[in-house]
């Protein structure tokens, strides 16, 4: 008996329609971003009311698409279009149809609105089929660098700036003075005096506008430091008027001069330079994530360009759904600890606890486990009422049970931009400005969530 293989039939026609859906397994991720999505409300969806011009796609399909692709590794809208022909499980989602890439960045770019709230309405989701704990929940944060859609090298510092611009003026007086001398050089094929003038005036334009971008900053940094020292220096005094223990005298604020190392970046100007993983500086922001331990779920999310940590525990919190009830614990690093930001969180303006609890290491600790920390210790004895906060902020960590609700930090948090960056591969934003990359972020916060689901085999229709 010969070899027998499977008939490879390319040439005849089908008799009917096929149905797409067997053309994917039944527990694919995108059956499970279809059921979901259909369960969203889309009303804050930006469409054309009046019914002229074109059919346009439904949002629903559209966000759908824009999760999935996401959730795949897949970012790009000329990748996207190309997947709507290419990619099966695409075109289920799609039912056969092809949207370009200038429809998904449009529909991308207007409907920050409907990302945000489709983020909330995927917790409730998650909360309706039991995997998510709503209220008395404890959440991890953190925050990674993720590249921005410029190049450091397009960036200019204060001080090479003004360097710049007197090299410039001192060439675009060379170059006149050359156009007045008949008996000039002349000037390489294709070059001419007026466009190298006016090549080099419009660069100085360009460098002019950056170092008042620089100033702009500066001047609105040393008023809110200003306010925060006022702020400061007045609770000092009421201390030491009360003979209670005081803090650290605040710095001073800082000039309204920019500093030399003052950096701008023409191609996004709201991005910042800011060290990465292993020293190296690259043009990014700071994106962070509110991660709920037990169902490791991204619960707040928010991007700022802020480099480091030390103020953004406040607003990360604030990020925090609504919908997922009121938050008990709060891991962090030691990066994002600060008297003022603990005081905030846990004390109401009435003076009193608000029952939250924050929990963190003093200082940076080292990785591994010294002889002396595995051998079995007593607690240390809790400080006084009236103790500094840097005694007793590290009592909390110190303890053998707050040494292992903070283990829970490193558990939650940082594999979930290790999968965020590894996995689904999301290294650079697309979008250029601090709103957009914002707006970008929710949408790789909702399509992590609506994968961790759809792992978890989260039944989102329960009895």
């Amino acid at each position: 008996m010969g070899t027998r293989y499977v008939n490879i039939d390319r040439e005849t026609a089908l008799l009917l329609p096929p149905d797409l859906r067997d053309w994917v397994p039944a527990d694919h991720l995108v059956h499970f971003v279809i059921d979901a999505v259909e369960q969203l409300d889309v009303k804050t969806a930006r469409v054309n009311e009046r019914g002229t011009g074109s059919e346009q796609y439904p949002p629903r399909m559209l966000l759908g698409l824009l999760i999935y692709s996401y959730a795949t590794g897949v970012f790009s809208s000329r990748q996207i279009e190309r997947a709507a022909h290419e990619n099966v499980a695409v075109r289920l989602l799609c039912a056969d149809t092809h949207p370009d890439h200038d429809t998904l960045c449009a529909f991308r770019r207007e409907n920050a609105a409907l990302l945000g709230a489709s983020f909330a309405q995927v917790l409730e989701l998650a909360a309706g089929c039991g995997v998510l704990k709503v209220g008395g929940i404890t959440v991890a944060i953190d925050g990674t660098k993720i590249l921005a859609n410029a190049s450091r090298h397009s960036s200019v510092s204060y001080e090479h700036a003004d360097k710049t611009m007197r090299q410039l003026d001192i060439e675009i007086a060379e170059l006149l003075r050359k156009a007045e001398d008949a008996d000039a050089v002349a000037l390489n094929d294709g070059l001419t005096i007026p466009q190298e003038v006016q090549r080099r005036v419009d660069r100085k334009a360009q460098l002019a506008k950056a170092r008042a971008e620089m100033e702009a900053r500066a001047y609105a940094r040393m008023q809110a430091e200003k306010q925060e020292y006022t702020a400061r220096v007045a609770a000092i005094r009421a201390q030491r008027a009360a003979c209670e223990n005081e803090g650290h005298w605040p710095h001073r604020p800082s000039g309204p001069t920019p500093g030399p190392k003052e950096q701008y970046n023409f191609t996004d100007p709201d991005s910042r330079i800011m060290k990465t993983q292993g020293m190296h500086f690259e043009q990014a922001y700071n994106a962070q994530a509110a991660v709920e331990v037990d169902s490791r779920l991204i619960v707040g999310q928010r991007v700022t360009n802020v480099p480091i940590d030390q103020r953004q525990l406040v607003p990360t919190v604030r990020a925090i759904e609504p919908c997922v009830g009121a938050v008990k614990e709060v891991l962090v690093d030691s990066g994002f600890v600060s008297e003022a930001a603990v005081k905030t969180l846990e004390i109401n303006g009435a003076g009193q606890s608000n029952g939250l609890i924050v929990l963190a290491p003093r200082r940076r600790e080292a990785h591994g486990r010294s002889v002396k920390q595995l051998e079995r210790r007593e607690d240390p004895r809790a400080p006084a009422a009236g103790a500094p906060f840097a005694e007793r902020m590290p009592h909390r960590t110190a303890t053998a049970a707050g040494r292992l609700r903070y283990k829970l930090r490193q558990q939650t948090v940082e594999p979930t931009f290790g999968i965020i960056k590894e996995v689904l591969g999301f290294r650079r934003f697309c979008m250029r400005g601090e709103s957009k990359a914002a707006l970008e972020w929710t949408l790789v916060s909702l399509a992590f969530n609506l994968k961790r689901l759809h792992r978890l085999g989260a039944d989102l229709n329960p009895a």
